[in-house]
């Protein structure tokens, strides 16, 4: 996680839905990285797709947040050891929807 605008994005999203225009004014990351890094991370997991919301002009507009609260990664001696902290808040709402779905 050296990239630091992947470093942001994950932050701007942590404790609230984000749409792509609000990470974008709280990072300061351009618009064709941040699409390009938000799609790589919604791809590996780390983000999903909170909500999706209809604007006034008809359009639908997603918003996101992280999976993990934090992470860490160690390496020992031939051994790479991953630790991770769920974002509760987003385990909880995934859970509510998976069991609201009607059969």
């Amino acid at each position: 996680m050296a990239d630091s605008d992947l470093q942001k994005i994950l932050d701007a999203a942590m404790y609230q839905s984000k749409s792509v225009n609000q990470i974008i004014n709280e990072t300061n990351v351009s618009h064709t990285t941040a699409y390009r890094k938000i799609k790589s991370l919604l791809e590996e997991n780390l983000l999903i797709v909170d909500k999706i919301q209809i604007t006034e002009e008809g359009k639908k507009s997603s918003f996101f947040r992280t999976v993990l609260k934090s992470f860490n990664v160690k390496y020992e001696y031939n051994n790479v050891v991953i630790e991770a902290e769920q974002n509760v808040d987003t385990l909880r709402k995934l859970t509510q929807k998976f069991f609201s779905i009607d059969e």
